[in-house]
């Protein structure tokens, strides 16, 4: 989620993301400063869907939908390892990053009313912001600082509905993705 002002966000919007306070450490004093997103409450995380469903459409079955959908993919581990870009965005790249492909799809599949970023970009790229807004010479060094920080790992087990009140953001929900299978020795 980016936006140039806690304002940019609607009392009543929702998004579904995947929260990693591991990178909290690395990236949370950049994103108090430079993405408005940590200053309306949203901690480090890669979005699965935002906008997602407006908070007056969010009600048992479709939380129960929720749950099912994202409890048949499987939890799985990950590292950001490099930084990636967009035009004045610094951001951190999910390695590997099909899994979270693979959530959004499935999600926008189910609510199609409810496209990626709402429809503004062809293609989605999972990210964890860490600027949002600077000119190049900002994200230019403040990569090279990260660069030594790098990487971040986290182990991803559920994704949470997030609700925006007119101030902050605030967790409505979390859903658990399938435990990993266990390779259990033969003896």
């Amino acid at each position: 989620m980016a936006a140039d002002g806690v304002g940019r966000y609607r009392a009543g919007e929702t998004a579904l993301i995947v929260k990693v306070p591991e990178a909290e450490p690395v990236v949370g004093g950049w994103r108090e400063r430079f993405d408005v997103s940590a200053e309306a409450g949203v901690p480090a995380h890669v979005s699965v869907l935002y906008p997602f469903l407006n908070q007056d459409r969010i009600d048992d079955q479709v939380l129960g939908v929720l749950g099912e959908l994202f409890g048949s993919h499987r939890a799985f581990d990950l590292r950001f390892g490099r930084c990636g870009r967009f035009p004045g965005v610094l951001y951190l790249a999910p390695e590997p990053d099909e899994q979270f492909r693979a959530l959004t799809l499935a999600v926008a599949d189910r609510w199609p009313e409810a496209p990626p970023y709402g429809g503004r970009f062809a293609e989605v790229v999972p990210h964890l912001t860490v600027v949002d807004g600077q000119e190049p010479s900002v994200l230019d060094a403040l990569e090279a600082e990260l660069a030594s920080r790098l990487p971040v790992a986290t182990h991803v087990s559920s994704v949470q509905l997030l609700v925006f009140d007119g101030i902050v953001w605030r967790e409505q929900a979390d859903f658990a993705l399938r435990a990993p299978r266990v390779s259990v020795p033969r003896t």
